[in-house]
């Protein structure tokens, strides 16, 4: 039997990957499926205006994950019977005063110089795309292929793609320890004591990864919890007022096909706290407003925050779970965890990299940077 520990979306796409090609598989989720860092996130699929300096490594997997979410939706779509909105309308980057367009043409060199297809606008230009966005609006950069998708939906979508495989969804059982007998694991220890057996045992607990017991230390994924606030308003879904995803200064804008506008996201070190604070949505609001005044008079619809699972590099830990320095490998053990700000956007090629390694004992090239032995140093 194949356990994953976490019912978020990376933990859902590899089960229902895995159910599909006819492998026993059973998701053990802490909570309700999907309903932390997966649920908190605002679907953004934003491969090229999130690539930042120091982080060209990560680049070629982010462009491979979004160019699978076309076809990842399609199959998802048809395996569940329900829509995950995923949208093409692409994102709009704007900046306020000089300092803003200074960064932002900074920022637009580095991504033309990274091969990175976007587009410089004047303030004319930024206007035609989203009319009412603030009149001060000096310039912005748009990027066509920067999409966005329902990320609620999907993790619905997933849970009935996933059951419908065949698959086994466990909420409310928490994982408390992984049992290992030798360099190999043979299973799982709920929290009510019962155990479980396992010949392969996927890691995708998001924040919460490295807390689950059984582990050497020098096994343990560098992951910690990075909170971020968010908090969505509601649009008249005839007459939105943005139909682009903006990115403002500090402030993501997300409009969804039902109305709702999702603004965020703070980024907090506030290990496993999710509390709202009065500071967090000023800011948000304050940022929102400055960059789309119509928000002002639109009703409140939503407060919440998530915990961003993240590494000591911010990007993902991925594959089999080899040794590191003097610490033997773990037999049975692979990695889908540590993704930060990027869960949603890489979710397919995650589900499909880890996948394949379970199936056939292959390491795809795309993932070999991400595995832990990285932060062996």
């Amino acid at each position: 039997m194949i356990a994953v520990i976490g019912g978020g979306i990376c933990g859902l796409a590899i089960g229902w990957y895995l159910a599909r090609e006819g492998r026993s598989v059973t998701v053990f989720e802490r909570g309700r499926a999907g309903q932390e860092a997966s649920w908190a996130a605002a679907g953004m699929l934003a491969a090229h205006v999130e690539a930042e300096p120091g982080e060209e490594q990560l680049l070629p997997l982010l462009l491979e994950s979004r160019a699978l979410w076309p076809e990842f939706t399609r199959q998802l779509e048809a395996a569940s019977g329900q829509s995950v909105d995923y949208r093409n309308e692409g994102t709009l980057v704007v900046a306020l005063d000089r300092d803003d367009r200074e960064r932002l043409r900074f920022t637009y060199d580095y991504h033309r110089a990274q091969g990175l297809e976007m587009s410089w606008l004047d303030d004319a230009a930024v206007r035609e795309k989203e009319p009412h966005l603030a009149p001060g609006v000096l310039a912005g950069v748009f990027s066509g292929q920067d999409h966005q998708v329902d990320n609620r939906k999907v993790i619905r979508a997933l849970e009935a793609a996933f059951t419908a495989a065949g698959g086994i969804l466990r909420e409310e059982a928490e994982v408390g320890e992984i049992l290992v007998e030798g360099n190999a694991v043979r299973g799982l220890k709920l929290g009510d004591g019962t155990e479980v057996a396992a010949q392969t045992i996927v890691l995708a607990a998001g924040a919460w990864s490295r807390n689950i017991k059984g582990l050497p230390d020098g096994l343990r994924p560098p992951v910690r919890p990075v909170k971020g606030q968010m908090l969505s308003l509601k649009m008249p879904p005839g007459d939105p007022l943005i139909r682009h995803v903006v990115w403002g200064p500090e402030v993501c804008l997300v409009p969804r096909l039902d109305g709702r506008l999702i603004i965020g996201a703070t980024a907090e070190e506030m290990d496993f706290d999710t509390q709202m604070t009065g500071g967090g949505v000023m800011d948000l609001l304050r940022r929102a407003w400055e960059t789309l005044p119509g928000v002002y008079d639109l009703p409140l619809d939503e407060l919440w925050a998530g915990l961003r699972p993240t590494s000591r590099d911010d990007a993902p830990i991925l594959g089999p779970l080899t040794g590191t320095g003097d610490t033997p490998g773990l037999k049975g053990l692979v990695m889908a965890t540590g993704h930060h700000r990027n869960g949603i956007l890489l979710a397919p090629v995650t589900a499909k990299a880890v996948s394949h390694y379970i199936l056939t004992g292959e390491i795809a090239e795309i993932i070999r940077p991400f595995s832990a032995a990285r932060f062996a140093a």
